[in-house]
């Protein structure tokens, strides 16, 4: 009991820490989208795309692949130190190909006019790809606070570094520009623009890799042939998944620019207005992301009991997860005419994807919750066949939806084809759950909530076509209780003042 006290304190401070940072880092969305422009913004949201699909690259299992054999193999100390040889010498390989060869790779990613921005950001993805496995130590040797205060440590000093080079120098070069003319002018001042937030990502990137030295010397250093074979040959399924998970996370930004070549400004412009309005959706990411941190041990936990309870409890938490993600997005959709000044009004035309994207991440949440019978039974391997499923399904609708929607929408195709192809591989890995794994879920009170929220939702929309605005939030605030009521109901779940 001890343990899994441990596991769930330790499995808090860690979602904690993730969950606010990347909260925090949301935060800074606004300040983007009211100071650049819709094309401007949009090569941040693209190259941050292709930055997420090269950590996982970089990175190519190893963090699992430790975890793995520190925990088989008689040394843990060689295992870490052979995975950091094997990371930092590809990272280090990233870094000078991506130096020597910065105007092929700019040009690859459309982006000639900006090798600067490639480079700035090439580097700094190397650095966090190497500083994963240190990472991955802290958490191996359960120093979770340690974790937790370097990661929010990473996005304190980013925050800052953006309002300082965002705001302040310009306000600084005004009144007092002997204080940073020496390095803002060189560098352009505000005219490198979206460039000062690549630079204060790596400035803070290489700030956490200082912070982490301790787990980097003081350490005899061993490299083990023969075991990063193993731990390699054990990885590579892991990085087909990350690879095939994250291109399909992001398979819309990344594409857009290329599927309306010879217009890359109204492509930059549709991945700007498109990636700044699915950070409002990104509550249900949030949400599912903090569901996992909870669930993963919960499950396991619960696998080493028998009986009807194991079974009820794993049933009882998909139909939670279902029931509180659908009034995140009541509550999200009903106060949208307020949540859009999270953006600027030249975003705006964009809104139209926050219902679509809120109800593809629902999914995805869903297709997460079934995940547990190849957990458990040891079918890891679908799990891939499964990203696989996805990242092919997302593709093929984003090359068939984008186009043939055209600009100056054609993001809301990516939008669709997220919701298409979530809803299809979770209700392909339902039916290979009950054939593996069968699981007594109430699929048909799952699905009752889901229509009866769908009213609601309609109804919401109704009201603000037709009432005052003040009248419009009372009465969806009164549908939100109205649902949270009939749940509490049919649950039996205790409301305020009922015993």
């Amino acid at each position: 009991m001890s343990g899994i006290k441990s596991l769930a304190k330790d499995t808090a401070v860690y979602g904690l820490s993730s969950i606010i940072g990347r909260f925090l880092n949301w935060c800074l969305v606004p300040l983007y989208v009211w100071i650049f422009p819709t094309d401007e913004y949009g090569i941040v949201s693209y190259l941050y795309s292709f930055t997420a699909v090269a950590l996982v690259i970089l990175n190519y299992g190893m963090e699992t692949g430790f975890f793995r054999y520190a925990n088989k193999e008689p040394d843990p100390e060689r295992v870490y130190t052979t995975s950091l040889i094997s990371v930092g010498f590809t990272s280090l390989l990233f870094m000078v190909l991506v130096s020597v060869l910065i105007g092929p790779v700019s040009g690859a990613l459309l982006l000639p006019g900006h090798p600067l921005f490639v480079w700035l950001l090439g580097i700094t993805v190397a650095i966090d790809a190497f500083s994963n496995i240190p990472f991955a130590y802290l958490r191996y040797r359960n120093r979770a606070f340690r974790f937790a205060g370097i990661k929010l440590l990473n996005v304190g000093l980013n925050i800052s570094l953006n309002l300082f080079f965002l705001l302040a120098c310009p306000a600084l070069m005004k009144s007092a520009p002997a204080l940073v003319s020496w390095f803002y002018e060189p560098l352009g001042g505000a005219g490198f623009g979206i460039g000062w937030i690549f630079l204060a990502n790596l400035i803070s990137s290489a700030v956490v890799l200082l912070c982490l030295m301790p787990e980097l010397t003081g350490r005899r250093v061993q490299f083990d042939a023969p075991l990063l074979r193993r731990m390699l040959v054990y990885s590579w399924p892991l990085l087909v998944l990350g690879v095939a998970g994250i291109l399909s996370q992001n398979m819309g930004q990344i594409l857009i620019p290329y599927l309306f070549r010879g217009e890359e400004q109204a492509a930059r412009s549709m991945v700007g207005i498109y990636g700044a309005n699915i950070k409002i959706a990104i509550v249900m990411v949030m949400f599912t992301q903090a569901f996992r941190y909870a669930y993963e041990p919960f499950i396991f936990a619960r696998a080493r009991g028998e009986g009807e309870d194991r079974s009820k409890a794993y049933c009882d938490a998909m139909k939670y997860f279902v029931i509180f993600g659908l009034f995140i997005f009541l509550a999200v959709m009903y106060f949208l005419p307020l949540l859009k000044y999270f953006v600027s009004p030249s975003y705006w035309p964009g809104l139209k994807v926050v219902p679509v994207m809120m109800a593809a991440d629902l999914c995805f949440g869903v297709f997460f919750n079934l995940s547990l019978w190849y957990k458990l039974t040891d079918r890891t391997h679908w799990g891939m066949y499964l990203s696989l499923l996805c990242f092919a399904l997302m593709f093929g609708f984003n090359v068939w939806f984008v186009p043939a929607i055209g600009i100056p929408d054609g993001y809301m195709g990516s939008a669709w084809a997220a919701l298409a192809s979530y809803f299809i591989v979770m209700v392909v890995s339902y039916f290979l759950g009950k054939k593996y794994y069968p699981l007594p879920y109430q699929s048909g009170r799952i699905l009752l909530y889901v229509l009866f929220a769908a009213l609601l939702y309609a109804a919401g929309e109704w009201t603000g076509a037709i009432f005052a605005t003040w009248l419009t939030y009372l009465t969806r605030t009164l549908l939100l209780c109205i649902y949270l009521g009939v749940v509490a109901g049919a649950e039996h779940l205790p409301l305020p003042g009922r015993k």
